[in-house]
């Protein structure tokens, strides 16, 4: 939204752009290979979490209705690498110590819980986005001296078409003085968002500190035999 309604570009452009993230991924699928012999798929998920921070943080300082599009491609690969790296080993650690006979359940539990996530950091980060906009623009147009009317009819508009209205307000001599305005706005909201998005992932990361971290080559002591147990007949 913000790629297409602030800077312009179009739908095959602001593709081109996120293609970045969607080739950190592909390389995350890579390393994560090599990385599963070396470290644990805890910790690979606490790296993967922390590209994300890194590279979404990073992006809501880059963001700006004058933004170049080169400053965005590193975030946006930053945080698509992370993403790569956490989520292909998000199922296995979750369902590591849940008994086989359960698998089922627990991976259905882990996928619900994806979704509802997902849906509700939609909402919520939509939320932000939009409340954010409003309140920004309305703020300018305030101290702009702008009468109250025009001015809700003006933060509705913007808000309701999702940023959509902004390059219409150019072609209207009564609102082009005001499209500055609604780029600086919408670029407040979009950078909010980010940056509420990289607190989400901050809890997410240290959530995972409650996890083992064992080495992949280690075992866990109940796979041990013990000295007193009988032999297996199998």
């Amino acid at each position: 939204l913000w790629l297409q309604n602030v800077l312009g570009f179009d739908a095959l452009q602001t593709g081109f752009v996120l293609l970045a993230l969607a080739i950190g991924s592909f390389l995350a699928s890579g390393v994560s290979t090599v990385l599963t012999k070396h470290i644990s798929t805890v910790a690979m998920v606490r790296v993967g979490l922390g590209a994300e921070i890194v590279g979404i943080a990073a992006l809501g300082f880059v963001i700006s209705p004058d933004a170049a599009w080169p400053w965005l491609l590193p975030c946006l690969f930053v945080y698509g690498f992370g993403v790569g790296l956490a989520t292909a080993q998000l199922t296995g650690v979750v369902l590591k110590d849940v008994p086989i006979e359960q698998s089922g359940q627990g991976s259905g539990t882990q996928s619900t819980a994806r979704q509802v996530g997902s849906a509700l950091g939609i909402a919520i980060l939509g939320t932000i986005l939009f409340t954010s906009t409003g309140a920004v623009l309305s703020s300018t147009l305030d101290d702009r001296g702008v009468p109250a009317a025009e001015r809700d009819q003006l933060v509705s508009t913007v808000v309701d078409s999702a940023g959509a209205a902004i390059a219409g307000l150019d072609k209207n001599p009564e609102t082009a003085p005001y499209v500055d305005d609604a780029k600086l706005a919408f670029s407040d909201g979009t950078r909010y968002a980010a940056f509420s998005a990289a607190g989400f992932l901050a809890l997410g990361f240290l959530a995972t500190l409650r996890l083992s971290s064992g080495r992949p080559d280690e075992t866990d002591d109940a796979d041990e035999p013990r000295a007193d147990a009988p032999a297996s007949t199998t």
